[in-house]
Order: C-alpha cells, then sequence, then structure tokens
C-alpha cells in the first residue's frame, strides 16, 4: 500500500489513512487499536498450530500429562518419586558487556553498558523438577548425547534423586535423547530412572492471513458504511 510494506503499518499509519482516504474526518489511533482488539473477527490476525503425525501420540500425551498429574500407569506416585522435564536451546549469543554495571544510586537508575562483546554461542540445557519447580541447568557448546548425558548426571548425582525411587525424565524427540537407544542408556548408566517420550509431531503453518492494514481499512470503511 502506497509502496510501504503493508506488515509496517501501525495503528496511528491507519488512523492517518483513513482521514486521507476520507474514510473518517477524524479518528485516534487509540480508536483504531480499540476496535481492531474488540471485534470479534479479526482477519488481520492468525494463529500456527502443531499438528500431531504420531500414531501413538494420544497414549504419549496422556502418559505425560499423568506424571504431570501425580500419576504413572494408573498408580499416584510416591514420596520417592520425582518427575523431570528435560529440554535444549542451541546457540544462545553470550555476550558480555564491555564495562560493568552501574548499581542504582539515591537518584540514579541502574545503569547497562549498551555495547557488548561476542563470546561465541552456547547450549543452554534444562531440567524442571515439575512439582515443586525446581530448575537445574547447564551450558555447554553444542546440543547432543553427551551434554545431555552430562545434564542427566548432574540431576542423578544429586539429592533427591539419587537416592530416589523414581525418576521421570519428559524428554522431546531430538537427536540427544531418542528412540530405544537412548531409553537403554539411561537405564544402563541410572537404573532408577525413567525416559519418557513425547509424541512426535510436525509443524503446519497456518494459511497466509489478510493484511493488518488492508483489512484494517476495510473494517473502517465497513463501520463508516454501518453509521450512515
Amino acid at each position: 500500500m502506497h509502496g510501504v510494506p503493508l506488515s509496517r503499518w501501525s495503528a496511528a499509519d491507519l488512523a492517518d489513512e483513513a482521514v486521507c482516504a476520507g474514510i473518517a474526518q477524524d479518528i485516534s489511533a487509540s480508536t483504531v487499536a480499540r476496535w481492531l482488539a474488540a471485534d470479534a473477527i479479526q482477519p488481520w490476525r492468525h494463529r500456527s498450530w502443531i499438528f500431531p503425525r504420531d500414531p501413538d501420540f494420544t497414549v504419549k500425551a496422556s502418559t505425560v500429562l499423568d506424571l504431570y498429574a501425580g500419576l504413572w500407569q494408573g498408580e499416584p506416585l510416591g514420596d520417592g518419586d520425582y518427575v523431570i522435564s528435560a529440554d535444549e536451546k542451541t546457540s544462545i549469543q553470550a555476550r558480555c558487556r564491555c564495562h560493568p554495571t552501574l548499581a542504582t544510586g539515591l537518584t540514579r537508575r541502574m545503569r547497562v553498558e549498551h555495547e557488548y562483546d561476542r563470546g561465541g554461542a552456547l547450549a543452554c540445557l534444562t531440567a524442571l523438577d515439575v512439582h515443586p519447580g525446581t530448575v537445574i541447568s547447564r551450558c555447554a557448546p553444542t546440543t547432543g548425547i553427551a551434554p545431555f548425558a552430562a545434564l542427566v548426571e548432574q540431576v542423578m548425582t544429586a539429592e533427591p534423586y539419587a537416592s530416589a525411587r523414581r525418576v521421570f525424565w519428559v524428554v522431546d524427540n531430538g537427536s540427544s535423547h531418542c528412540g530405544q537407544a537412548s531409553c537403554d542408556r539411561m537405564v544402563d548408566n541410572w537404573p532408577n530412572a525413567t525416559l519418557v517420550h513425547l509424541g512426535r509431531h510436525r509443524r503446519v503453518k497456518g494459511p497466509r492471513a489478510p493484511c493488518a492494514a488492508r483489512a484494517c481499512l476495510n473494517e473502517l470503511r465497513t463501520r463508516r458504511v454501518i453509521r450512515h
């Protein structure tokens, strides 16, 4: 629209365009934003979703949800049972500020140096103890079987997991811990641990929605017709 990418139109831009196009004599950006937020039909918005492709997705999902609810194979978990949800985040940029942060003063906000030095990229591996909400994490140069094994060792050698009756590890199907081989490795190294896989899925992109700018102007035209 007017040679400007449609995705760059803001509520203020739409309000100005509505006035220039003769759709409204005067309208504010806040009014445009309020109308868009209040409408039941919002064609300028879309939602992505994940479509399961694992034929056993329902069974696997039910198993994980049961664990989160404190159940395993229909029986309540005991005091010596723990549920760990683990995942990895790759390619996190390690940035070091060029100067130390200055603490807050009596009349001064905390000051954080804007410029930084790049320290490469790291992977963060995290284990969440689901029920108490305890987080255990570590950084590694990359993900893989060995970094995941290091995370498992970090958790399983610490209490209360080292002496726990059972520790359930909920993981996805990433290459670090996929397939039956990963389950066998877990049991061989940690007899009181059980690896529980989530169902496989694929990402399905939602249909392209009409541009916000064009849809909003159409909405303004509709409102003008209704009001007159």
